[in-house]
């Protein structure tokens, strides 16, 4: 069957390189095995590039806050949608393209969600509050079940918000780039001082807030550290003042991946706490580079480690700083973390998403 996939990729800003860093990986695969494919994303102007992994459309859409572009019109993506006849429709979005899935049912293509949140969790990290988030957010996702044929998600805590009984769950989790990501980049030098590393956008959904007042925690305390920030964003002010006079270093957006590699192989832990994390790349990131991790003891990143390259505590400062001096005594932490980022390979996820494209497509023409 020759399989022509569309990707939607909607809601797309400076904080969504995890989502960017997926579709783009995805969509090479889909290519590689032969199918044909199309991604339709935000963007400032109208353009569409003919590339090596298929067709590029942005849509001009409006700015919504923080940076980010939605999608607001879903009938010009049917328009386009209809010019290219998909066998299937991958959509990451859950709000302006539900419209899409619809079409797709109505027309007998396969339709995927691909679920790279959890709303509840966004919605109450970014505005501080949970009372009202959980009613309003199981409608939505009631109504998302009863219209998409599958639904992706990454982590077990990413399933927890659908209601598997009625929901059409598939749990594929994502992989890590394991060539640009790895040890040899970088030796950790053993001077006495811990070298904590946090890379990720500086928004309050990411948590880095978190992550920096751990390490002036454990420099209250009087460990001798150095932290290195990796990453730009609205928040830095704010983190500046949790840093106090603790030793870390705001370094700003890292231009370049094996840069990034560089710096995450060269610290001797690296913080990725949010609580409200689907699956964390970044976390898959450090371990690939051969650095373990500490997490908060909910969310997806939890999942990505064990006892033998990570730690996981409340989401506080003092539960988390205990976690790093736990894990900093943990033997053999750098090769288990390589070993555990080994067990995510993007060859793996991709086979399976095309597995899943596949079967819907069939399924669908069967009808």
């Amino acid at each position: 069957m020759n399989l022509r996939i569309a990707q939607l990729a909607n809601f797309v800003g400076p904080t969504s390189g995890g989502m960017r860093t997926a579709i783009e990986h995805l969509g090479q695969g889909y290519c590689e095995a032969g199918a044909d494919r199309i991604l339709i994303t935000p963007g400032e102007r109208d353009s569409v590039i003919e590339t090596e992994v298929g067709t590029i459309v942005r849509m001009k859409a409006p700015k919504v806050g923080g940076g980010y572009r939605l999608i607001t019109d879903p009938w010009k993506v049917i328009e386009t949608l209809e010019r290219f006849r998909p066998t299937t429709v991958e959509i990451s979005d859950k709000s302006t393209l539900l419209p899409v899935a619809r079409w797709a049912r109505r027309n007998e293509i396969g339709s995927v969600l691909f679920s790279h949140e959890r709303l509840d969790a966004m919605l109450s990290l970014r505005t501080g509050r949970q009372l009202g988030v959980a009613a309003g957010v199981g409608a939505l996702y009631r109504l998302l079940s009863r219209t998409y044929d599958a639904v992706v998600v990454t982590s077990r805590y990413a399933a927890a918000e659908f209601d598997e009984v009625t929901t059409p769950l598939v749990r594929i989790p994502l992989g890590v780039d394991l060539e640009t990501f790895h040890p040899s980049l970088a030796t950790p030098v053993d001077d006495g001082v811990l070298k904590l590393v946090h890379a990720g956008r500086l928004s309050r959904e990411k948590s880095p807030h978190l992550a920096v007042a751990t390490a002036a925690e454990l420099h209250k305390r009087g460990v001798k550290l150095r932290m290195d920030v990796y990453g730009s964003g609205p928040h830095l002010d704010e983190l500046v003042a949790i840093a106090g006079r603790a030793p870390i270093t705001f370094h700003g957006y890292v231009d370049g991946r094996v840069k990034l590699a560089r710096h995450l192989a060269e610290a001797d832990i690296a913080l990725s706490v949010c609580p409200g994390e689907t699956f964390g790349l970044a976390v898959l990131e450090a371990l690939a580079a051969g650095t373990p991790v500490v997490t908060a003891d909910t969310g997806g990143a939890r999942e990505l480690v064990d006892e033998t390259c990570g730690r996981w505590g409340r989401p506080t400062p003092a539960a988390l700083a205990d976690a790093v001096l736990d894990l900093a005594k943990v033997p053999g932490r750098r090769a288990a973390a390589r070993r555990r980022a080994e067990l995510y390979d993007w060859d793996s996820c991709i086979q399976h998403m095309l597995n899943l494209h596949t079967r819907l497509a069939s399924k669908r023409m069967a009808a």
